[in-house]
């Protein structure tokens, strides 16, 4: 793993981190069914191995990052040698006692280094020095490689919204709780 710095964000960070390339590969989908019989509904994901990778767009406008830093809980930047090779967002408190990972963004050349999971450490971190109890972290449905580190670290899947996103794609969400 490359030697990494997190850092708070500061506006001066913000050219570099709108040039970092949010969207990502992937060969695998957690694919959603709906059954609706009388009396019950059935929703069900099961993971999906695509006939190719294919490119996903992210699912929302990272310029969003220069219009609207003050309404974040925090944003924390990943750096190397002084550069910001990716960031992570949070929103404190959209349920009681919670913290919301809304971004997750780390450049492609660096990415399968542990970056990502550094700073989702990191946010833990920012979030227990706060007595918050719970991190929800949100992805599209399309995003394994989110999906497979969300697992990896300890989280677990706790829901989903169908049209989440501007584009409307779903959102998966895997919670962890704190200690």
């Amino acid at each position: 793993m490359p030697q990494i710095e997190i850092r708070s964000f500061t506006y001066a960070d913000v050219p570099e981190l709108q040039e970092i390339e949010h969207d990502y590969q992937t060969g695998q989908v957690w694919q959603m069914e709906r059954i609706f019989d009388e009396g019950q509904v059935m929703i069900t994901f099961r993971e999906i191995r695509l006939p190719r990778s294919v490119k996903v767009d992210y699912p929302r406008s990272f310029k969003l990052l220069s219009e609207e830093p003050d309404k974040e809980a925090a944003i924390l930047i990943a750096s190397s040698d002084g550069v910001p090779v990716g960031y992570i967002r949070l929103r404190e408190q959209r349920t009681p006692s919670s913290a919301w990972i809304t971004d997750l963004v780390v450049k492609k050349d660096m990415r399968r280094k542990g970056i990502g999971t550094a700073l989702i450490l990191a946010a833990q971190e920012w979030a227990s020095a706060r007595k918050i109890h719970r991190i929800v972290m949100e992805m599209q449905s399309k995003n394994y490689p989110a999906i497979q580190m969300a697992l990896k670290l300890g989280y677990q899947f706790s829901g989903y919204n169908d049209h989440y996103y501007p584009n409307q794609d779903i959102a998966l969400f895997f919670a962890r709780y704190l200690r």
